[in-house]
């Protein structure tokens, strides 16, 4: 029998693991031909959602995969995890908080079943404030204006891939990275089923804009050399404008007498070059930081402990899969 696992990162999500996981294992029932595992991942949840997860573990111990990391490591490093613990023959991804229909895995085993490694529910849609929306498009847009001209218009972050991708994922050992346009970068051609994102029904998203700014910026540092070549364009048309100017009130003030003066346009020009520097500075230092942290060789998460069918994995057996992504 083919076996199917579903990894779902938990952060805060008490108020609906009962709904989530009460619909997951419904769904168990409509893929008899498939083996479902749910793969839960605590990604250092300060709430009660691990007690539930517990409980629900306990009565379903065939299905349910608890995998409890040590501290909060953020939903990439959670869905890592959960990718290392996940033994199907096709893993999917769904977030805890029932804003995906699970329903719509049905139809996404149903092309993997023709051979499609890759399988996206692209949100054509979203029940939501409209600055939410208008954001969102604007993140997608740029990812394909400037790292992937063919990225899905809405995004994807509900899927259904193949071993393989999985296992590829699994030996790329890259950390702050987007694990989305991660297995878009890997180039298996993917079906997308355009769908409707339901509106959250209960509790309160932990989606911060600060996590949404790392994850911008992981996106277009980690898929694109846009931003170094944006700012050796804006260096070179600094220096060439600087030039310009210069050689302008070196001519008037050698051929026609003009005094050179004013106190204001030296200061706008060594405020804007200073302003360019500053900034050309701190991306560059983004780019050192991330090598740095790579060179570092630390792992991208840390697993506590492991909850599945058989028994808890003690910290001495976890050693080996961590920092495995």
């Amino acid at each position: 029998m083919k076996s199917f696992s579903i990894v779902i990162p938990v952060y805060y999500n008490e108020m609906n693991l009962p709904d989530t996981i009460a619909e997951l294992i419904s769904l168990g029932n409509r893929i008899p031909n498939y083996e479902l595992e749910l793969v839960f991942v605590d990604d250092g949840s300060g709430d009660r959602s691990l007690e539930i997860l517990r409980e629900y573990q306990l009565e379903y111990p065939n299905t349910i995969t608890i995998v409890k990391l040590s501290r909060n490591f953020g939903s990439m490093a959670a869905i890592q995890a959960g990718f290392t613990a996940a033994r199907g023959n096709c893993v999917g991804m769904i977030s805890a908080d029932l804003q995906d229909p699970p329903e719509l895995f049905i139809e996404m085993l149903q092309y993997w079943e023709r051979g499609h490694k890759a399988v996206f529910a692209v949100r054509q849609d979203r029940e939501e404030p409209f600055l939410t929306k208008f954001f969102s498009n604007t993140y997608y847009s740029l990812v394909r204006r400037i790292a992937f001209p063919d990225y899905p218009n809405g995004g994807f972050d509900f899927f259904v891939v193949d071993r393989q991708i999985i296992e590829e994922l699994n030996r790329i050992q890259e950390k702050n990275s987007n694990i989305m346009s991660l297995i878009y970068w890997l180039g298996f051609k993917p079906i997308m089923i355009p769908y409707l994102r339901r509106s959250r029904k209960r509790g309160e998203s932990r989606w911060t804009m600060s996590k949404k700014i790392k994850l911008f910026v992981d996106t277009f540092v980690a898929f694109s050399y846009y931003p170094i070549r944006a700012l050796s364009l804006i260096g070179l048309m600094v220096a060439v404008g600087s030039f310009l100017y210069g050689t302008f009130i070196l001519i008037y003030w050698l051929f026609f007498g003009v005094p050179v003066q004013g106190y204001v346009p030296i200061m706008l020009v060594i405020t804007f070059t200073s302003g360019m520097q500053m900034t050309m500075l701190g991306v560059l230092g983004e780019y050192l930081w991330r090598t740095l942290d790579e060179i570092r060789r630390r792992p991208s998460f840390v697993i506590d402990q492991i909850y599945n069918r058989t028994t808890r994995t003690q910290p001495n057996e976890v050693k080996e899969t961590q920092g495995k992504v």
